[in-house]
């Protein structure tokens, strides 16, 4: 066959320099010789197609000793090498390596040697193992054309990706490789340019280099050969070279082994594809709700069940660019204790969500994703022992977290204090959550106890994306992010507020937005005195929350995540009756003229917010 033959006609390997104008010369030649045998016949059967091709094959070989390849600063003539088919011989085990991140890469080539692999690489990646003492086939021995384009086209030719999906076991797939001269690929493994790290990387990029950094030939081949996995090995990740090379070692093919390298090279591909999509999106509408959205997750850990023991469950981290570097439970760094459960990322991440809102030194205490104590002072030491007496009960085992440094003092304190309700029993949590600690700090809550979790977490960004998924479906919608200092409190009543009730009401409602619905928080004095949550109807939720305040609910403030419907003989003048001193709620009742005239009867003042903060 002419395309067997040409091949043969180039076996030697040799560089051969000429002018660009004689090469670009002899390359239209060819290019009209095939466009004439092909285009002016009036209709060509399939092997006629196949002699022509061959035909332009030939002479295209025959002019690679003519074809730049390689610029030459002081002649400006180019030079490349012959293709070599002794290299890519069908038969032969070759192995094809293209890898952005180099790590391991000595290893993995020098046993692919050793196991008889010739290696075939791209350019930085053959000098690396040419550096390391590895021999290294070059792509462009190969395909006999140059890299090009700046690097944006050099494996993707016929003579690489026919002989990563070529089916062994179909003869007429692999009659076409020896009609071509082209060789099989056992093991193909590539990596991709950096384009996550680049977008995300402290110094910025501009668009242009963005653009530069999205990888087209390596998904392209990662693709290729994971599709063709009975057939070719694929490794996108170094941690895998080991198992690949034991793999190679042994006499025994494994289908599962083959499929599990196939899918991993799949997700690294839709992993990849999800970030610049997510970039891009962003570069033009930029608008936070997409006609279609994929969220990147990446497992961190098998949990031991999940809310329940019958449950399976495991934690995954989103590495969605939107992600990168906005804090959050998920990327908190755990120091010390037992291994988290589903229940306890859940109370971590309410307990920090909430603790991080607040300005001043604050502690917070969460039980079943509810704070049950909160407490701002100067003083943290006093803000955590106020915080512990709102509800003593449910603060024993539940999460403790703050919003300043655990230093030794604080640490001691959280470790010896005692249980308001017996003035004996040493107050027991399962986690402490802050945003940094102290060595000292750190080395007296590990003494406390060896199960206690202690997370240094990053405070989360605002403008995050909330997702919740319901059967069938996903609900997206952005982060409750007001803070009192983003709202007006409108006085609706006769009564005007002092300035600490005004204070009160305001830290109420901080509160208040991070209890179960339906919420309602008193508290006097930046300290929570007690929330009831979670109840079908706004009265019981109040009832609790009086209950939990006790004698301190008298000249205190209440907030109310949503209006009331009802006022007389309901919640409104119940809160009144019991001496209350101040209500915050968002108003937009038919019925808040009734709420105003019952605050008005009883001298209470009553704040309309105009913002609902709904928790369910």
């Amino acid at each position: 066959m002419l395309g067997a033959a040409a091949f043969s006609s180039s076996s030697s390997t040799a560089a051969t320099t000429v002018s660009t104008a004689h090469a670009a010369h002899t390359l239209n030649t060819i290019r009209h010789v095939f466009h004439r045998n092909t285009l002016t016949s009036p209709s060509p059967s399939p092997s006629n197609h196949s002699i022509v091709c061959g035909r332009f094959h030939f002479l295209w070989l025959r002019s690679c000793n003519a074809f730049p390849t390689k610029a030459m600063a002081d002649s400006q003539t180019l030079a490349v090498p012959k293709h070599n088919p002794q290299s890519s011989a069908p038969g032969n085990k070759q192995a094809l390596i293209s890898l952005s991140d180099k790590k391991d890469l000595t290893f993995l080539g020098t046993g692919l040697q050793e196991l008889g692999y010739t290696i075939v690489s791209t350019g930085g990646t053959a000098s690396a193992l040419e550096n390391a003492g590895v021999s290294v086939t070059k792509v462009e021995q190969l395909t006999c054309f140059p890299e090009m384009l700046d690097g944006r086209v050099k494996t993707l030719h016929p003579n690489i990706h026919g002989g990563i999906l070529a089916r062994r076991d179909q003869k007429h797939h692999m009659e076409a490789l020896n009609r071509h001269g082209i060789g099989t690929f056992d093991v193909v493994v590539v990596n991709l340019y950096p384009f996550y790290d680049k977008v995300t990387s402290a110094e910025g990029i501009d668009f242009e280099d963005s653009i530069e950094n999205i990888d087209i030939g390596g998904p392209a081949m990662i693709r290729a050969a994971a599709k063709n996995h009975k057939d070719v090995l694929v490794v996108v990740d170094s941690q895998d070279y080991p198992a690949l090379l034991d793999f190679l070692k042994g006499s025994q093919d494994d289908k599962q082994f083959r499929r599990k390298l196939a899918w991993k090279a799949f997700e690294h591909v839709a992993s990849y594809d999800s970030a610049v999509s997510e970039w891009l999106w962003k570069q033009t509408v930029g608008d936070k709700f997409p006609p279609n959205l994929t969220v990147p997750l990446s497992l961190k850990s098998s949990l031991r069940y999940g809310e329940n023991p019958h449950q399976k469950a495991a934690f995954y981290v989103d590495k969605s660019l939107s992600e990168v570097n906005a804090g959050g439970i998920a990327t908190a760094i755990q120091h010390h204790g037992k291994e988290m459960s589903y229940n306890n990322y859940l109370d971590a991440d309410a307990a920090w969500n909430c603790v991080s809102e607040f300005r001043n030194p604050t502690c917070v205490i969460v039980k079943h994703t509810n704070p049950c104590g909160v407490a701002s002072r100067n003083d943290i030491l006093e803000a955590y022992r106020l915080a512990v007496k709102a509800d003593p009960v449910s603060a024993f085992g539940g999460i403790v977290a703050f919003n300043i440094e655990v230093d030794e003092a604080l640490a001691k304190e959280i470790r010896e204090f005692r249980s308001p309700t017996d003035g004996e029993t040493r107050m027991f949590y399962e986690i402490v959550v802050a945003p940094k600690y102290t060595e000292k700090g750190l080395e007296i809550l590990r003494g406390k106890s060896k199960t206690l979790r202690i997370l240094e977490a990053k405070k989360n960004e605002k403008g995050k994306l909330s997702l919740r998924q319901v059967g069938g479906g996903w609900l997206a919608q952005d982060s409750d992010d007001l803070t009192p200092q983003d709202i007006q409190f409108n006085v609706v009543s006769e009564n005007n507020p002092q300035d600490s009730e005004l204070r009160d009401a305001e830290f109420a409602w901080l509160c208040v937005k991070h209890v179960k619905s339906n919420a309602i928080v008193i508290a006097k004095d930046n300290r929570l005195l007690g929330m009831g949550s979670g109840q079908p109807n706004r009265l019981e939720s109040l009832r609790i929350a009086l209950r939990k305040a006790g004698d301190g609910v008298k000249g205190a403030a209440l907030a109310s995540d949503a209006f009331f419907p009802f006022a007389w003989k309901d919640a409104v003048e119940e809160a009144c009756e019991s001496g209350i001193g101040v209500i915050a709620e968002p108003g937009g009742s038919i019925r808040d003229g009734d709420a105003v005239d019952c605050c008005n009867k009883y001298g209470v003042s009553l704040l309309f917010t105009n913002v609902r903060h709904f928790r369910h």
